[in-house]
């Protein structure tokens, strides 16, 4: 039944070995944004896949950044796109204990910026769509390889700008297949959850003003004093928790995984987060959880003046929201202006997102819990909604189903090196991870 068992390559490689190896190469690739430099990853894509025939097309939307696809044709059911980016976030080698671009495959780890986020999933696609080819087996649908620039500062030189630019590429697309989901263990326990929709991000400026002036005259208020104020109000206001419909069945899911009061919390949501232990204790076990229940804002950039004996007229802060699907934007927006309660800070916005969610209602859905169950009987496999964005909302905002999965096995201990330091993902769930992917695709594309 599995294709798996005539996908080696020219090399000789098991298609495993050839993930591995292929993927400590594409760690050293420098594609880190800002600026980006997605074009080195299109090149290294593009001899891969002159290596095995496979015809394709790419495009810079900017110098430099450069996005990539490939088709491999098939019937008329609706076409399947397995969707990645290739930037990654910049990473201080200093924090590290090995060189984060080095590829290394250490203590049964390949290590490296972007093993988790996300050239991991992206070479799992790449060999899974290869192996479709390899096999020659007639396919009932188109299946695309989409490698795309800029997802890490919000995709518009990347999935935004092929969405805009090339919309043809898009027609006759049902599905997708990207990031944001995924396969944890703690212990014993194993949990999948599919993303179906996400947190909506909104991007903010606060512009405060205030008279100019020397820094050896203090005046009774500054522009400085009036942005520590509206920042000190913002992140000390709580924002109030309340249960969608996706994070709600998303607890229900794992309600059966946790420990004591927990398992009751979780299984009754809506009278769980009345009580404010409850959100303080799980604000400081898992905060990801916590974010789910509630609107957040996260204080990250700040600009003053230019010279430390100047008080300037003006002072900025940049602020991370991200908001519930069903939180409109303006409202809450008009929120943050009561909480900040000075006429002379303004808000910008620079940007945000549209919420939507995808039906569980697909084979799709279907095939990835099958494969799921079948390798981790007894698992839980849940909807489950993302605290970050990704490139699906370009596309759910076309009416294209998305799914955010990827089949490796992921230690809880080390889910937080994604963006952090020491990102690593396991060798032997790499190798299953592409096995798995590879018995999802079968399931839905013959």
């Amino acid at each position: 039944m599995l294709v798996i068992g005539i996908a080696a390559g020219a090399s000789g490689q098991s298609l495993e070995d050839e993930t591995v190896s292929r993927l400590a190469e594409y760690l050293r690739v420098d594609t880190v944004n800002p600026p980006g430099n997605e074009s080195n990853a299109v090149d290294f894509f593009a001899k891969l896949l002159d290596a095995e025939g496979i015809p394709y097309e790419s495009v810079e939307s900017a110098p430099g950044r450069g996005n990539l696809w490939a088709r491999l044709e098939g019937g008329n059911e609706p076409a399947l796109i397995l969707l990645n980016h290739t930037d990654v976030v910049p990473a201080d080698e200093s924090y590290w204990t090995t060189d984060p671009f080095s590829g290394e495959i250490r203590d049964g780890y390949l290590w490296g910026r972007g093993a988790l986020d996300m050239k991991g999933t992206g070479m799992l696609q790449f060999q899974a769509f290869i192996a479709l080819k390899r096999a020659g087996k007639p396919l009932n649908r188109d299946v695309i390889f989409m490698a795309t620039a800029d997802e890490e500062a919000g995709g518009f030189y990347g999935a935004g700008w092929l969405v805009e630019n090339r919309p043809e590429l898009f027609e006759g697309v049902g599905f997708v297949l990207n990031e944001g989901g995924g396969g944890s263990r703690s212990g014993d326990t194993v949990s999948f959850g599919i993303e179906v929709t996400q947190k909506v991000p909104l991007w903010l400026r606060l512009i405060a003003s205030d008279a100019p002036g020397h820094g050896s005259t203090p005046r009774v208020s500054s522009a400085v004093s009036r942005l520590i104020r509206a920042l000190s109000n913002i992140d000390h206001y709580e924002f109030a928790p309340r249960i969608v419909p996706a994070v709600e069945i998303y607890f229900e899911g794992i309600a059966e995984d946790q420990q004591g009061n927990r398992r009751s919390q979780f299984a009754n949501l809506s009278e769980a987060v009345k009580d404010p232990s409850f959100l303080l204790a799980l604000q400081l076990d898992n905060p990801f959880l916590h974010a789910l229940l509630r609107n957040t804002c996260s204080i990250t950039r700040l600009e003053g003046s230019s010279k430390i004996n100047v008080v300037p007229p003006e002072v900025t802060a940049e602020i991370d929201c991200r908001l519930l699907p069903d939180q409109d934007q303006d409202a809450f927006v008009t929120l943050l202006h009561s909480v900040i309660n000075d006429p002379a800070v303004r808000v910008e916005k620079i940007m945000g997102f549209t919420p939507a969610v995808s039906t569980t209602d697909t084979d799709l859905y279907r095939a990835i819990t099958t494969v799921a169950e079948r390798h981790f009987p007894g698992a839980r496999v849940v909807p489950s909604i993302s605290t970050g964005f990704t490139d699906s909302h370009f596309l759910r905002d076309l009416g294209i189903v998305c799914y955010g999965f990827d089949p490796t096995i992921i230690p809880v201990e080390i889910e937080g090196s994604v963006h952090g330091n020491d990102e690593r993902v396991p060798v032997a769930s790499l190798r299953d991870g592409v096995r798995h992917l590879l018995e999802i695709l079968e399931l839905v594309v013959y």
